[in-house]
């Protein structure tokens, strides 16, 4: 049994990140709503358990709290912004609205010499005071510590930046140590983790297959397994560990919906049919997808439509195989939490996902997840582990709905064919073009990169002729997290060439933008 660190969540739109920064420090970490029952957490036994941040205020009559238990179990906890106040309301202190709202770059005064902040720090004052470099985001503050706390950590703005029990190693802090520009962020997680909650850092994607197949074995037995593979990470990733876990009788179904990237669906029945052994049925059912999606403009309801008609199509297909008693998505931690599922309630859902929610109702089909509890990070280390190319396990994310959300307005099979072959040719140019200063190509040094068709037509000149056609724009961004991420700073000349060659290659486009805007306040998807 691994070691475990318990994330309550209090509706925060980057707890995900905390379980990602526990696991890259290789312990074992799971997000549960705030209000999970006091047997739940004993059965969980956890080593620490970490309140989240949320958009609450401790001072509104109803507010989210944490169970009693979280403070009686005996073991570290961690509150984080939001998770900080209600544990000093909870344990007898003061929180009051803030005059001054804190949100961004912020720099803390350590005080105190405590158990979690000993050591770390980003530069020392001229009267020798030691900092740290911050995010902060938050409203309310600590007016008063719980009795047994003390000071940990200051601002102008807000004194009790941070607090600290020692003996009962109860920790608050009013920023966010889990995302990247808390500069020492890292050091305080593996503080909490590693040091004070004295958890195993026996995490490992190379146990893991292990783990995997014998849980999928034992889950599945000599039963028969359908997937969906898409040809992207997740269900490829899927997909090898099934066959690793029970061969055949793992049967893929290849949905080809008519928006699927440039010669994809040769590549993929090439890696999983002729090299991998793996049995593949191809199904081309764009004809099917495209004519469901026509006149339809909204970007949620185009997502709703792709996965309603995926269940259709999977349905028909396991009423061939008669065998057939699991269905299996590639579904992967991210996609739950912001899907609102697990450890979401009261946050708001972003999007929907065609592989979360609902499907075993209406597929007469037992649901098997295998890669349900991983981040993304995490299904491309499997994939390594597992033979998968390095090309396919380090592609670039692509959305189950495909190009239908990288289509904006009504998705038609014209506008797919061009929008594929635009994509293609910034890719390509992605790929061959390398940087002087890393020897990297810019493929690798982006975290992800498309084209997007925009239903605009604006005029141009090309030769002698007057040209009224469509708009593409191009999106590259990078991120560690996908949490947020900054537009790419693309050499200007790239981004020339990739625009000359659509411009002519492409008979249909006659201009070519690039989308600048970072997340947030944008996503990186259009749609």
């Amino acid at each position: 049994m691994h070691d475990k660190i318990l994330i309550l969540d209090f509706g925060s739109q980057v707890t995900q990140l905390i379980a990602r920064r526990i696991r890259e420090s290789h312990v074992y970490s799971e997000i549960h709503p705030y209000d999970v029952d006091e047997a739940f957490i004993r059965e969980f036994a956890p080593k620490g358990i970490i309140l989240s941040g949320g958009p609450n205020s401790v001072t509104e009559p109803g507010s989210p709290r944490a169970p009693q238990i979280v403070f009686d179990l005996g073991v570290p906890v961690l509150g984080i912004c939001y998770g900080m106040q209600t544990m000093a309301d909870q344990l007898g202190g003061k929180v009051e609205l803030g005059k001054l709202r804190e949100f961004g770059y912020a720099e803390v005064r350590a005080h105190n010499h405590t158990s979690f902040l000993t050591g770390i720090e980003d530069f020392q004052t001229a009267e020798g005071h030691g900092m740290l470099k911050v995010w902060m985001s938050h409203g309310d503050k600590v007016a008063d510590m719980p009795a047994g706390f003390k000071l940990m950590a200051s601002t102008p703005s807000c004194p009790i930046a941070a607090m600290a029990d020692d003996e009962r190693r109860f920790y608050g802090l009013q920023w966010h140590p889990e995302v990247t520009h808390t500069a020492q962020g890292r050091a305080m997680i593996d503080r909490f983790v590693l040091v004070l909650c004295n958890a195993r850092a026996d995490w490992e994607m190379g146990h893991y297959v292990e783990e995997a197949v014998e849980k999928i074995r034992a889950q599945v037995g000599d039963e028969h397994v359908i997937l969906g593979l898409s040809g992207g990470v997740d269900s490829s990733v899927a997909a090898a560990l099934l066959h690793r876990a029970i061969g055949d009788q793992l049967t893929c179904v290849f949905v080809d919906h008519g928006l699927l990237r440039q010669n994809e669906a040769e590549q993929v029945m090439s890696t999983f049919a002729d090299h991998l052994g793996v049995k593949v049925i191809h199904v081309d059912a764009s004809t099917a997808f495209l004519s469901k999606l026509a006149g339809v403009t909204d970007p949620e309801a185009k997502r709703k439509i792709i996965g309603a008609e995926f269940v259709e199509v999977f349905q028909a297909e396991a009423n061939k195989l008669t065998d057939a008693q699991w269905l299996a998505q590639g579904t992967i931690y991210p996609d739950v939490i912001e899907s609102a599922g697990k450890g979401k309630k009261g946050a708001h859902t972003i999007k929907s996902h065609h592989n979360v929610g609902g499907l075993p109702e209406t597929l007469n089909l037992k649901l098997l997840e295998p890669l349900r509890e991983l981040f993304k990070d995490e299904v491309r280390e499997l994939g390594v582990q597992l033979g998968l190319p390095p090309a396919m396990v380090y592609r670039h994310p692509f959305p189950g709905p495909g190009l239908g959300v990288r289509i904006l307005g009504e998705v038609k099979r014209e506008f797919a064919d061009l929008l594929r072959r635009a994509d293609a040719i910034f890719i390509e140019t992605l790929r061959t073009t390398i940087d002087k200063e890393t020897g990297k190509s810019w493929y690798d040094l982006t975290s992800q990169a498309f084209a997007v068709f925009l239903p605009v037509k604006s005029v141009g000149v090309m030769g002698d002729g007057r040209t009224y056609e469509y708009v593409v724009a191009l999106r590259a961004v990078q991120t560690l997290d996908f949490m947020t991420a900054h537009w790419a700073h693309l050499p200007h000349e790239l981004l020339g060439h990739v625009s000359n060659r659509i411009i002519n290659e492409v008979r249909g486009i006659n201009r070519v933008v690039y989308d600048i805007s970072g997340k947030p306040p944008a996503t990186i998807e259009w749609e």
